[in-house]
């Protein structure tokens, strides 16, 4: 059987769309034949990463996680982010020359410039040497694969995502209790999400806010006619998509947004930004406004009622997400070795 070692700095009880695409990658390889292992935080003693406490920042040292990869004899590594178990990883698989990829999650540099006045050129130049030592970087859209490329990223593979349809429905007659139209926003209440500018619309009957994070009291303090829920996971977020109107998706800076592909899924049309991760999906789909005045988007989403997500999310799957994962491990596994480095690549092949 061919081993997968992930390695991620995200991970459960973590909710967020890098955790929910690697759980889906983990299911899909494991269907196909592979044993996947992932290392995260959870594996070491971890402390809170500042400004976002639920984020456990692995304690470690890079000999433990060189150690831990080569005592699993991967067939395959993949890293997929650039926090410190990343890093350590790279820097493992560098040494050992043992082929990698990566993957391209969050706009870490502008989630950075939020809070501390560091030049997008220096935090860019980071992760452009990070992701460009990888044989493959994948990244979730049209639209960043050619931001990236213009920034110097040479690497790139554009990688879909996906959506539980079997969770993810439309459902008749959820009663929310709110006065409609219901206008949805769902994620991290934090400053790189933008709500101000959704909560600040002058919109009919209820803005509904479903999400936890530091900004959640001063949100509440300054829109006080908004309705925040705080954090809803499984059927029960299910039905607050189901029982809403429209989905309005303020962010600027998300690199996809999977609770766009939620929402369509429950029948929502989006109003967005005509910015990268919106203007991918809904180009894709149809299912939406983009407009650059969002409270425009957002009454024009609302003229359009509800969207049929049969027709508008082919080609978003989960099964798709991991087809295109499978084609590059394979194409790995199936590259001319390194000059110098037989000897590795044939132990490295003899582990699958």
């Amino acid at each position: 059987m061919k081993r997968l070692v992930i390695v991620s700095d995200a991970w459960h009880p973590q909710v967020n769309g890098v955790v929910r695409t690697l759980t889906q990658l983990r299911e899909q390889m494991e269907a196909r034949g592979v044993e996947v292992t992932i290392i995260s935080p959870a594996d070491y003693p971890s402390a809170p990463c500042p400004t976002y406490p639920e984020i456990r920042l692995a304690l470690t040292y890079p000999a433990a996680v060189k150690a831990r990869i080569e005592a699993l004899q991967p067939a395959f590594v993949h890293i997929a982010t650039e926090g410190p178990l990343g890093i350590m990883a790279r820097r493992a698989c560098l040494k050992n020359k043992w082929r990698f990829t990566t993957s391209f999650h969050t706009r870490f540099p502008e989630y950075l410039r939020e809070r501390l006045p560091i030049p997008l050129a220096w935090t860019y130049g980071f992760l452009r040497r990070f992701h460009n030592a990888a044989e493959t970087c994948l990244v979730p859209t049209q639209s960043i694969y050619e931001e990236l490329t213009e920034r110097g990223f040479d690497t790139l593979r554009v990688w879909t995502r996906g959506v539980d349809r079997d969770l993810f429905r439309p459902q008749a007659d959820i009663d929310l209790g709110l006065a409609h139209p219901v206008f949805l926003c769902v994620g991290r209440v934090a400053p790189e999400k933008n709500l101000e500018a959704f909560l600040a619309l002058d919109l009919p009957g209820t803005k509904l806010v479903v999400g936890d994070g530091p900004d959640m009291d001063e949100l509440k303090r300054k829109f006080p006619d908004a309705v925040f829920a705080g954090k809803k996971e499984g059927e029960e977020l299910a039905r607050h998509y189901a029982g809403a109107d429209v989905f309005v998706f303020p962010s600027r800076t998300d690199t996809f947004g999977l609770v766009l592909l939620e929402a369509i899924a429950c029948g929502l049309p989006v109003a967005a930004y005509p910015v990268a991760g919106p203007k991918d999906v809904i180009g894709a789909t149809g299912a939406g406004v983009l407009s650059t005045d969002l409270q425009e988007a957002a009454l024009g989403a609302l003229a359009m009622g509800r969207v049929d997500p049969d027709t508008t999310l082919q080609g978003f799957s989960w099964e798709a997400c991991a087809d295109i994962f499978e084609d590059i491990l394979t194409a790995i596994a199936g590259a001319k070795p390194q000059l110098g480095h037989e000897a590795n690549a044939a132990r490295i092949a003899s582990a699958g």
